[in-house]
This record gives structure tokens, sequence and C-alpha cells, in this order.
């Protein structure tokens, strides 16, 4: 009997496997650029921690603590076995009731419980909501200067940008004109963000107005961010476009937090607002992604939007204080420009009147070459405007203290006199 014919043993891999030789993170997630806001304010604390004397006006963080009636209704929640297991992905329903209620109260309109998704912060539903309604190629009118997290939640979602740029002649706020001139067959969304971060640009009534009508008229969803809804200066006004053109309700999203009004952006509890299909889908997606937000948290938020605004309101008055004073300081630099902001706390000055100029030995061309100089130079952390849109400007929060403000836009007007 002959032997069996042995079988021979596959050849070694000459090179890298097929699989070796693919990118090992996801063209998706590659693609998606670091929040410039956070990394700089990350940047700042860093240096701090080092013992540096930076002072940093990246962050849009309130330096206030969370109001104490607040943190008592989260501490007496975390002993309350109830708060250590999941609630239902959509929220708690007394949280849900209360979001409704105080939509009622603060934008003048009625929404059912039903139609509020939670939300872990206010980031989540942004992603949820261009998630929610975008499909591969839909675009996005995008007004820039526009908050960096949007075209990255729009991008993840397969959507594209179209940037409607605003400027400081402007106030930084687009007219329909420029939104109709941007609008294709293939546009599906406005994003509306008023009071604006980063400008502090705010919308009047009758701009609003004409932008919902413009959006219905011509069938674009209108996703619109209102977190900054309560820090109004200089008589402005809030203006929710639900309630001057309610014919957009089957066509909108309302997204909101507690985190900006109230000092809890650690809490991580946000919300969106929006048809019944749309919310259904959000709530799926939810629940594969993150489930529920933590539950302490959401009892924090039901004291806070069930409480007065009283200590929003003193909040406000610092900010309002702080605000004229960066403005003032800003606008006593040569070469800067600086609108007066009517809402959030921002400033956005256009320092196009710097660039060019040689300071200690350097010529910033660009306002991220800039940025990158007052840090290295004086210790100073701001925010350039190739984060939010075109280069040419800086964003600085004046959500801190009154004497880091003065110190560090002191320090400002010094290197760059």
């Amino acid at each position: 009997m002959s032997e069996p014919t042995p079988v021979p043993s596959p050849a070694a891999p000459s090179g890298p496997s097929d699989a070796a030789s693919r990118p090992r993170v996801s063209a998706r997630l590659a693609a998606i650029a670091e929040s410039a806001t956070l990394a700089v304010d990350a940047k700042a604390k860093a240096l701090k921690a080092a013992g540096r004397p930076v002072i940093g006006f990246g962050a849009g963080e309130p330096d206030f603590p969370t109001p104490d009636y607040i943190v008592e209704a989260a501490v007496a929640a975390a002993r309350e076995p109830v708060n250590h297991r999941y609630t239902p992905a959509k929220g708690l329903p007394v949280l849900r009731e209360a979001i409704a209620a105080k939509t009622l109260r603060d934008s003048g309109y009625a929404v059912s419980p039903d139609s509020v998704l939670v939300t872990n912060g206010g980031k989540q539903a942004v992603y949820q909501a261009f998630a929610a309604v975008l499909d591969p190629g839909d675009e996005v009118l995008l007004p820039a200067p526009y908050w960096t997290t949007y075209p990255e939640a729009i991008a993840l979602a397969g959507g594209r940008s179209v940037e409607v740029f605003a400027g400081v002649e402007q106030d930084y706020l687009v007219t329909v004109e420029q939104l109709e001139a941007a609008r294709t067959p293939r546009t599906k969304a406005l994003l509306f963000c008023s009071p604006s971060n980063p400008t502090g640009a705010v919308y009047s009534a009758e701009q609003t107005a004409e932008i919902g009508r413009w959006a219905y008229e011509h069938g674009v969803w209108v996703i619109t961010d209102e977190i900054y809804e309560h820090l109004l200066y200089d008589g402005a006004e809030f203006s929710p476009i639900q309630r001057l053109v309610p014919e957009l309700v089957d066509t909108s999203i309302v997204l909101n937090g507690v985190a900006k009004t109230y000092a809890m952006t650690g809490w991580r509890v946000g919300w969106m607002i929006g048809p019944a299909d749309v919310i259904k889908a959000a709530t799926n997606l939810q629940s594969h992604l993150t489930s529920n937000v933590a539950n302490v948290s959401q009892r924090a938020a039901v004291a806070a939007l069930t409480g007065d605004l009283s200590a929003v309101e003193q909040m406000r008055t610092a900010f309002d204080r702080r605000r004229r004073t960066m403005v003032d300081m800003l606008r006593a630099i040569d070469g800067v420009v600086c609108p007066t902001p009517r809402g959030a706390f921002y400033a956005y000055p256009s320092v196009a009147g710097v660039l060019g100029r040689t300071i200690r030995g350097r010529t910033p061309r660009t306002s991220a070459e800039l940025a990158d100089l007052i840090l290295d130079e004086v210790e100073v952390a701001v925010v350039p405007g190739e984060a939010f849109g075109p280069s040419g400007f800086l964003r600085l929060s004046y959500a801190l203290g009154d004497d880091d403000l003065v110190e560090g836009v002191g320090r400002i007007q010094e290197l760059l006199a």
C-alpha cells in the first residue's frame, strides 16, 4: 500500500496580510478634527498644572458653581436606590415633563413630554439631530462663524456642510438672501443658533421670523440650538423660531440643555424636542449608544428647571459686566475690531488688522499663528477663528473671573501694542 501524498504546508506570507495593511482607524473617525475649544482649554490647564501663570479664554464654561439647591437635589437623589438603576432611554418622565413646562414658560409655546428626548449633554443632542434627518450627500446650511462641533456632527451623519459666512460688517448675522443663494436641491437642513456661539450675535424677532418662513416655504428643516437663551444683554430678546413660525413644528428640532444657564457643564444633561418620528429614531440610536443619562444628573436637572431663575440672573449680571470690560479693552488694541456681543459669553474680534505685523520677531499670517504667539509670549490661551470658519478672528470667553479677564486681555494689549 503506497504512502499518502503529503499535503504541503501553506506558504509563509511574504509580506503584510491584507488586514494588516488596512488603515488602523476608520476613515470616518480619522476625518474628525479634535474640538479646538477643548484642545485649547486642555493645553491651558496643562500649563497651569506645570506652574505656569496661564489665563485661559478658551472654554465656554461658566466659572460659577452649580446653585446649591440643584446640588442638594442631586445629593438626595444619590441616596435613593431607585436612582441606582436604568431609566428609559428617552429620559425620566418627570424630567421630560419639566422640559415641556420650561419650554412653555420660556419659549411661549406648548410641547408634549413625548416629543422630548433627554441626552448626555447638548453635544449628543446635536449629533443625534443630524443623524436622525440626514442621509449621505444631504447638505446643511451652516451660518459661519459656527460652533466647532456642528460640521463634525454633520459629517458623521453623512451630510455636507455648506458654510454661509457673515462678517463683522453684518454683526455675524446671515441674511435670507445669503441662505437662498446657498440653497441647492440637496439642501436638507439649516443650523440656526441664536444667541450664537462663537460670536454672541443675536437675531431679532423679525430676522428670525423671516428665516423661519423662508425655511418653511422651501421645505428646509431647521435645527435650532437655544442653549444660550437666558444669556442676553442690551435689551436683546430671545426669539424662538418655532413660536414665531409655528408651521415649522413638523420640520424642526430644538436643542437645549442645562449646561450654560445653570452652570452645569459637568452634569451632562441636554435634550432635543422634535416630531414624533424623529424623536423615536433618535431614541432608538441613543438606546444603543449610551442608554439613559445618569439618574442623579437627571434629578438635578429637574430641580434646575422647576426652580426660579434668580441664580441665573446673578450670573447674567456678572457676565454682562465682564462683557463690557472685555469689549472695551479689545477695542483699545490697534488693528482689532470687536462687534458688541448681545448674548452668550463670548467676544469674537476680527484681528485682520494685526495679521502681517511683526511681533517680537514673529509675523503671524493667520489667526491660528497669532493665537500660538499669544500663548507662547504672554501665556494667554484664546481660540483662533479657524476653529469656527475663516481665519482672521479670535474667540475669547468672558466666563471667567473679573481679575483674570483684565489681566489676560491686558497681556494681549501689551503684546500687540
